[in-house]
């Protein structure tokens, strides 16, 4: 794995580095849309995350497990040796020297069953599934980090891509300028300052051409790093406007609702309060049945025939009394915790109505910048082709042609970095509402749900049918934990 996928990093060095814009070998993610679904099938990001979140879910078995009657068997062989200095007096008057040896063996079969915790055990499933909605959330926050990391590669990729390639016209017009100039220094037009400086900005050029090619080779390299394939030829990116929202108070609403990171810190404090639920349930009495069955005798011989029976069964009533100011000091704790919580879902609405207002300002002022540079490439093309028409007829001179080539150089790249800033904004803007999730992007791709591993587990080995009343009872206090709603995102972009 390790091996293959540092070829894949090297393959994305070489292709850049030597032949830029060409695949070395067969690249599957031709499209954004691919580009997304191969991630999303083989991240190891995302792939660690839904692992962790499925051990997550053993939590409400565990805590379940309460309710449910424990069987336990023991099995134990006991030899003694015992010796009296100068003897022990025996029926005949003398006295028996030596050891006095004996031995016994037992087993038996302890089943307890809970009928009343006083709530502790609905408080622990109660936690659990709070856990667990939680959990779910950091999954979305996980796959929204590897998404937006997938979308920043891609158009990085093709971004360095264009930058390649109008570097590579420059050094050609460059060249052509060189030449253009040395023939006219031949027939004496033009002096030999001239020719230096076209050789100058020909260096310059040969120079930023080699960082153009050194900067793709990179964003190729973290494509393959997040995608797990080597970029080939990328077909344009498609457009997120039916994602995003009209203004960014309705960005707002949608985030309210729908943010991972608001969810998150709900339903840890809805956690916390069930936590707290339990502290509160030390202080009342559980109620539990509890048989047992043994067998005891000799061991050896062993003689199973003349081993004794015992059966007993017991009702056990647990009131707690005095706990040392324990029980209290874990009650005000849990209290404390709880509104640390409480605070939490407060700190993350202002953390994401922060990133969500930066995100948005950057996607206005990318929008604009694009409005920008497309006036300023075509001012700067008519401006350079102007110049060098002027220059054949000795109205310009060389510095002006080779300011002017710069100048719509500059200007192209400056338009291909605003498109890219601009879409890479539009998938902030996304994650932080919470709507960058694959099937929103590519309705293809088929879903991952983390509740199916959690229903699979609703009924597992150990489950008894008593189970449900026992905890109909025990949870009348508790708080159960809520899942929000949460409502569809628009139809995803063709």
């Amino acid at each position: 794995m390790f091996n293959s996928r540092r070829g894949a990093l090297l393959a994305a060095v070489c292709s850049a580095g030597l032949i830029c814009g060409l695949a070395v070998g067969p690249a599957s993610a031709e499209t954004l849309a691919e580009a997304i679904a191969l991630a999303y099938d083989s991240n190891p990001n995302l792939q660690a995350q839904r692992a962790t979140q499925r051990a997550l879910d053993e939590n409400y078995v565990q805590a379940r497990s309460g309710y449910r009657p424990t069987l336990s068997a023991s099995v134990q062989g006991n030899y003694s040796e015992s010796r009296t200095p100068g003897g022990v007096p025996n029926a005949a008057g003398g006295r028996t020297f030596g050891p006095n040896e004996d031995n016994s063996g037992s087993a038996g079969f302890s089943l307890t069953q809970p009928l009343y915790t006083g709530g502790r055990t609905a408080a622990a499933v109660s936690a659990a599934q709070a856990d667990i909605l939680a959990g779910r959330e950091n999954l979305r926050r996980v796959e929204a980090q590897v998404l937006a990391t997938v979308i920043t590669a891609y158009v990085d990729t093709r971004r360095d891509i264009e930058a390649l390639r109008i570097r590579e016209e420059n050094v050609r017009v460059l060249q052509r300028q060189l030449e253009e100039s040395k023939a006219r220094f031949d027939v004496g037009e033009i002096t030999r300052t001239d020719v230096a400086q076209s050789e100058a900005r020909l260096a310059a050029a040969q120079a930023q051409l080699s960082q153009a090619q050194a900067q793709l080779a990179i964003s190729r390299a973290n494509y393959a790093a997040v995608v797990g394939q080597n970029p080939g030829d990328l077909a344009p990116e498609p457009s997120l406007a039916a994602l995003l929202p009209g203004d960014v108070s309705q960005a707002f609403d949608v985030a309210e609702a729908a943010s991972p990171q608001i969810r998150t810190a709900e339903y840890v404090q809805q956690a916390s309060r069930a936590r707290l639920a339990g502290a509160r349930a030390e202080r009342l009495p559980s109620l539990a049945l509890r048989g047992t069955l043994g067998w005891s005798g000799q061991a050896d011989p062993l003689d199973t025939d003349e081993y004794s029976r015992s059966i007993t069964g017991a009702a056990v009533l647990t009131v707690p009394l005095f706990t040392g100011g324990l029980t209290n000091s874990r009650v005000r704790a849990q209290i404390e915790r709880n509104n640390a919580d409480r605070i939490g879902v407060e700190t993350a609405r202002r953390t994401v109505l922060q990133g969500l207002t930066q995100s948005w300002s950057q996607l206005i002022a990318a929008r604009a910048n694009i409005g920008s540079t497309d006036e300023q490439v075509r001012a700067a093309r008519i401006a350079a082709e102007g110049t060098r028409q002027e220059q054949q007829v000795g109205l310009r001179t060389t510095l002006d042609v080779l300011n002017a080539e710069q100048e719509l150089r500059s200007a192209e790249l400056a338009q291909v970095s605003a498109r890219r800033d601009e879409y890479v904004a539009a998938t902030n803007v996304l994650a932080q509402m919470g709507r960058l999730e694959a099937p929103n992007l590519t309705p293809a791709v088929t879903r991952y749900d983390p509740k199916t591993n959690f229903s699979k587990l609703r009924f597992t080995w150990g489950w008894v049918p008593w189970e449900e009343p026992i905890a109909l009872v025990d949870g009348v206090l508790t708080p159960k934990p809520v899942e929000k709603p949460m409502e569809a995102a628009p139809a995803a972009p063709k």
